[in-house]
């Protein structure tokens, strides 16, 4: 029993945080949004950057080639 309140301790710290209305890290991940928002901004070049569209599949890959292998004919209807 000792073990698994030692385990649970920082979770139940965290719930106890939480409950009353302290948020761990919330300051920490405010400065950092700041910081990338501001990396982004100073780098941001007007570019002409696009997507790039995924290739165009005309062979089987992956699960439908096993599929596609391992594909036997069925059974003749019975008339």
């Amino acid at each position: 029993m000792g073990e698994f309140l030692i385990a649970a301790m920082p979770l139940l710290l965290l719930l106890a945080a939480l409950f009353l209305g302290r948020y761990p890290g919330c300051e920490t991940a405010m400065r950092l949004a700041e910081r990338f928002a501001a990396r982004r901004r100073r780098g941001t070049v007007a570019r002409n950057w696009r997507r790039p569209h995924p290739p165009t599949v005309r062979t089987p890959h992956g699960g439908l080639l096993i599929a596609l292998g391992l594909a036997q004919r069925p059974p003749p209807l019975a008339a």
